[in-house]
């Protein structure tokens, strides 16, 4: 039987590193012709947390890890600046380390290399497998239609040669159904710090790969993936959605979790909206109080993740609330006691499989989105960063998948969401017959038969997996 070898480069981050190994265990559980070696990068300024690397050395001999050198971080005062440019730099500074370990580890076994899987942010590693005379496939853990966004950056500055502005008018992407107005785009594309023209040179990367694949199925976003049918582009890959259904990947608070789930059983089936913003969501003191407000007056059971913005220079993740009866209005606690409860870090995806969840208010990261889908779960959309304003355009205008809460709203601006603007859209989510919500529920169907034998998903990976044995050689050593 012929067999070959991967090599996986992920972006340092537990975030990316644990979507790379997602996709590198669906990969082998499809096929076991493969064998996986995952390059290590060591995190920039936090001690990098090992043990779901540790877990998954212990348990499948399939997937080996090597750990690269550590490297010098570019200055921190990019890191506020651009936090893509400073991501950028720090990935091509490990470009020598990852030939060396791709010579020394890959190259050096008798098991033909079949290609490099690299991360969105890891474009540069692509001169790599040019260097080697091997394939190169991009794992894009975004949607389609943002994938879009990067391939038509390109061909804008080509045109325009600077930023996005506040002031311009709509930008018609061919990967989106309408034009996306300026509030709507992703904060690097308005970013003159090195952000937008880091994400240029990505995009005009990504067209020198061999493949994209992408953590999407094409019924649900059959027109982004339509738009890519034009000379120039590589295959594309819908896989998706690949979501880890058991939490596996995220370690929390055991008791925490729990008092949630113990709690939720004792709610009555959909009545439940959930409130969580991801690993960096967090909000300042204002913005808790006027949420809190409008929870109280949407008259809905609530579960809600509170999170303070870290103390330090804003390097850590986000911190639990304490304290909350300084915090939230005067006696809010006492009023919605038995209708509501209040939590810390909280298990996203064993929350949103619970009979008792009704509405999801999220910051629509693409994760979040996947796994709401998946559950049948409809978001309000409260997007906080990176490109989660797109993610939430589209989801409200394009696709008819959510309720919008607000799709401009950008993290560190200043504004507040008002009590009003949550309790109006808490409403409209919890709507037990809503048009949104009838379509939730077919598209939640059309995600679980996607990666079943016979769907999208599974014939697109089955293709993926042909391509890559097709180009199985034995490069010549360099």
């Amino acid at each position: 039987m012929k067999r070959a070898q991967l090599v996986f480069i992920p972006t340092p981050g537990m975030g990316h590193l644990a979507s790379t190994l997602a996709f590198a265990k669906h990969l082998l559980d499809r096929d076991d012709r493969f064998s996986i070696t995952v390059l290590i990068m060591k995190a920039a300024f936090a001690p990098t947390n090992h043990s779901l690397v540790q877990s998954i050395a212990a348990s499948d001999t399939r997937v080996r890890f090597v750990h690269l050198p550590q490297v010098d971080p570019p200055p921190k005062e990019l890191f506020f600046k651009s936090v893509e440019k400073f991501i950028t730099e720090y990935v091509e500074s490990y470009r020598s380390h990852v030939k060396e370990a791709i010579i020394n580890h890959a190259l050096s076994t008798s098991l033909p290399l079949a290609g490099l899987v690299v991360d969105l942010f890891c474009s540069s590693m692509i001169d790599v497998a040019h260097e080697l005379g091997v394939p190169s496939y991009v794992f894009f853990t975004g949607n389609a239609a943002f994938f879009g966004f990067m391939l038509y950056l390109p061909t804008r500055h080509h045109q325009v040669g600077i930023e996005f502005r506040e002031t311009d008018p709509e930008s018609a992407i061919p990967s989106y159904v309408n034009p996306l107005p300026p509030g709507a785009l992703p904060s690097l594309a308005l970013n003159k710090e090195g952000g937008y023209i880091s994400f240029v040179n990505h995009g005009r990367k990504y067209q020198e790969a061999d493949g994209i694949i992408i953590n999407t199925f094409s019924e649900l976003e059959s027109h982004a993936v339509s738009s890519f049918f034009n000379d120039g582009i590589p295959p594309i890959y819908t896989v998706g959605p690949m979501i880890d259904l058991k939490g596996k990947t995220h370690s929390g608070d055991n008791q925490a979790k729990q008092e949630i789930m113990k709690w939720l059983d004792d709610q009555p089936p959909s009545s439940v909206v959930f409130l969580c913003f991801g690993s960096r969501g967090s909000f300042v003191e204002p913005q808790l109080k006027e949420t809190a407000l409008g929870l109280e007056r949407s008259g809905h059971r609530f579960l809600w993740s509170v999170r303070l913005p870290s103390r330090d220079d804003g390097l850590a993740k986000p911190t639990d609330a304490e304290n909350l009866e300084e915090i939230l209005p005067p006696a809010f606690l006492e009023r919605t006691r038995g209708i509501g409860m209040i939590c810390g870090w909280a298990p996203q995806v064993e929350v949103l499989a619970h009979k008792a969840i009704g509405g999801f208010v999220s910051h629509c990261g693409w994760n979040s989105i996947l796994e709401s889908l998946w559950h049948g779960v409809p978001i309000a959309t409260w997007p906080l960063y990176a490109e989660q304003q797109t993610n939430a355009f589209q989801m409200v205008r394009d696709l008819g998948l959510a309720v919008e809460l607000k799709i401009n709203y950008r993290l560190g601006s200043g504004a507040l969401v008002i009590a009003e603007e949550i309790e109006k859209a808490v409403k409209c989510l919890m709507e037990g017959d809503s048009e949104v919500r009838k379509r939730v529920k077919e598209m939640s169907e059309k995600s679980r038969e996607a990666v079943i034998e016979g769907g999208s998903s599974y014939a697109s990976l089955g293709r993926l997996i042909e391509a890559m044995m097709a180009n199985v050689t034995v490069p010549a050593r360099k």
